[in-house]
Parts: structure tokens; C-alpha cells; sequence
């Protein structure tokens, strides 16, 4: 008899729920997070049993644990879960057992569980990415306590003439015990941003999709590591709308018959990605290829709104980099029988459908 199991995943403790083929629930218990404590639930269940569980806060461990004693894994979007299992009592058994429900029911929302060297990999960069805004936000604080004082200069402290001009001026103890500490700690904080860099440099150079993706305006190694390993399977989204959607950045809609309401972009889908490309595009604006967009957006709809314009173009064209990667590397996956049927004569209509979801040539 088949089995589904459903679990509310928390900090601490989870909800584990077992709904059998017919939708009774078996069991439902609440157990403090753990490999011994969780399989003394689903322990006995057969091997590749379906296990279903939100992609909440610490989302990691349930993947690793299932994995490693055979169970199968689907992770779930929180907020489509929501709105397709919405309920007036809301706690963690009834999560719990709805997941278990939609589940047995196939109609589960899944989001894609990346494999672990990506998820280490995102890791490492989402650090180093964390680093530089802590760094900038001290300065920021350096820049601010010297505003109290009048004192300003465009060149900037991080280099020696900066530090120099630092030194001399006339502050408070309490304002210059403040910067010191401040220099202090983003001091500490550059060698292990110069290791990461050096790491992180190390990975681009191996892989040849971040060459690729370097040949766009705005895009350095950083940023193509940034994209290659936030998208992570490229073939997973089947147009470069889908992949913006994905990255959040495809405005809202609003529609009723034939009235339609176009809002500012969701900003629902993965936040780094998103960012990386607003990055980005702080460059790509002012090459050829979008200035002119760029400057007639923003004469119409202003700065802001015109550079994730150009966001969402940029990851168009990085979209179609990697699928043109993937594509040169699938040959050498293809089995012998594949790669005779290339030859073969296209079937009636065939030609006429490779056109109609072939991408644009033009892609600004």
C-alpha cells in the first residue's frame, strides 16, 4: 500500500504526518529535529517512499537525511502552498497532513532542489556578497560620523592618502574612538574577502559558461559565478520569460476581461539573482547595446524603473548564453541512436514549430 508523508519543517521541532493511498492519516506527530528522532517516524516506511516538505528556514537537513536513506525528496513553494491549501484552522498537524494530501493528490507546487556542490557554491558567494555589505555599511557609518563635523572628501579613506586625511582630522574622542573601530573592523574583515575572492576565482576559470557569459556588457566573474550558480539547471526553464519570472523580475498583472493592469515586478523568486542583475545593469546601461533603451525609459518612467529594464534584458541575453552552452555540451551526452536521427528528414510540420519556439535574434 502506498504511502505520503507530509512535514512541517521548524527550527527545532517538526510535524511529521503520514497519509496512506486512500488520504487517512496513519500518523501525526510533532518530534524534536533530528536523524533518530525523525526516522523512529518514517523509519520502517519502503524505500523511495514520497516525502514532501516546505522550502522554509533550514530546509537543508531534511534534504540530506532523506537522501541518505532512500527516501524521495520534494520540496515545496510556500506561497503557492498557501494559496492552493488555504484554511480557516491553520497549525502544524493540519500542514503537516495537508502536505501529505497534496501530495497523495499530485498536486503538489515544487520548487527545485539544487544539488549540494551548488547549494555549497551559492553558499561561498552569497558569504563573500555579505561581507562587502557589512564592509560598505561601516563605511557608511565612518561617512556619517564624520558628517556631524562638516568633513567629507570625494576621494573617499580606503587608500593611503584617505587614511592619512583621516588621521589628521580634528574629532572628539568619542567620534575618533568610533572610526578607529570601525577602520578596525573592516580591516579584519579584507583578508577573508581576498581568500574568497581567490576561491571564487578558481571555480569561474573551470567552467566555461562564465567565459560565455563575461562577453555581456556589465557582467565580470563574479557576477557570470553569481548567475551560473543561482539559475543552476538552465533546462529547467523552457524561455528566458520563465527564467525572469523566476528571478523576480516580470511586473505584476492584473486582469478581468479585457481590462489589464501591469504593476511594478513581483520581486518573488530568488532575491540574489535579482540583485546580481540590478548590479549589473548599473553597467550594461551605458554600453550600446541598451543605452539608448535605457535613456528614452528613462525620460518616460524614470532611473529606477528603466535600469530593471535593463535588468530583465541583460537576463534575457544570459539566459540564452546558457542554453547555447548547454546545447554545445548535449552532443557529447547523446546516445549513438539520437545522433543518426539528426539526418533523417524533418516530419511534415516539424520545421514550421522549430521556428515558432526558436529564441529571437534579437534579444535587447
Amino acid at each position: 500500500m502506498s504511502v505520503y508523508v507530509g512535514i512541517d519543517v521548524h527550527r527545532k521541532r517538526s510535524q511529521i504526518a503520514v497519509i496512506d493511498q486512500d488520504g487517512e492519516v496513519q500518523v501525526n506527530r510533532n518530534v524534536p529535529n533530528g536523524v533518530e528522532t525523525v526516522l523512529g517516524v518514517i523509519g520502517d516506511l519502503p524505500i523511495g517512499t514520497p516525502v514532501a516538505f516546505e522550502a522554509a528556514y533550514g530546509w537543508g537537513w531534511p534534504v540530506e537525511l532523506l537522501d541518505d536513506y532512500g527516501y524521495e525528496s520534494h520540496l515545496v513553494h510556500p506561497l503557492r502552498c498557501k494559496a492552493i491549501a488555504s484554511a480557516r484552522l491553520k497549525n502544524d498537524k493540519v500542514d503537516a497532513a495537508t502536505l501529505g494530501q497534496l501530495l497523495r493528490a499530485d498536486l503538489l507546487p515544487e520548487a527545485w532542489i539544487a544539488p549540494l556542490d551548488v547549494r555549497q557554491q551559492r553558499g561561498l558567494l552569497r558569504h563573500r556578497f555579505q561581507l562587502v555589505r557589512l564592509r560598505t555599511l561601516l563605511r557608511n557609518r565612518i561617512h556619517a560620523v564624520l558628517a556631524d563635523f562638516g568633513h567629507a572628501r570625494a576621494g573617499g579613506f580606503s587608500t593611503g592618502p584617505g587614511r592619512a586625511w583621516l588621521a589628521e582630522l580634528p574629532l572628539p574622542d568619542a567620534s575618533r574612538r568610533v572610526v578607529d573601530d570601525l577602520l578596525a573592523l573592516m580591516d579584519g574583515m579584507q583578508p577573508a574577502i581576498d581568500a574568497l575572492d581567490k576561491e571564487l576565482a578558481a571555480h569561474a576559470r573551470g567552467d566555461p559558461r562564465v567565459a560565455a557569459l563575461m562577453e555581456l556588457p556589465g557582467v565580470g566573474t563574479l557576477t557570470a559565478l553569481a548567475i551560473v550558480t543561482e539559475v543552476g539547471d538552465i533546462t529547467r526553464f523552457p524561455s528566458a520569460r520563465r527564467l525572469a519570472s523566476w528571478a523576480g523580475l516580470t511586473p505584476t498583472v492584473h486582469s478581468s476581461d479585457r481590462t489589464v493592469h501591469q504593476g511594478h515586478i513581483s520581486k518573488q523568486g530568488d532575491a540574489w539573482l535579482r540583485w546580481i542583475m540590478c548590479e549589473a545593469a548599473q553597467t550594461a546601461k551605458r554600453h550600446p547595446l541598451f543605452a539608448s533603451g535605457y535613456q528614452d525609459m528613462a525620460r518616460r518612467r524614470g532611473k529606477k524603473i528603466a535600469t530593471t529594464a535593463v535588468a530583465r534584458k541583460l537576463l534575457t541575453r544570459a539566459y540564452h548564453v546558457l542554453r547555447a552552452a548547454h546545447d554545445e555540451q548535449a552532443p557529447s551526452r547523446r546516445r549513438p541512436q539520437d545522433r543518426k536521427r539528426q539526418g533523417r528528414p524533418h516530419a511534415p510540420g516539424a520545421l514550421a514549430k522549430s521556428h515558432e519556439t526558436a529564441p529571437p535574434r534579437s534579444m535587447t
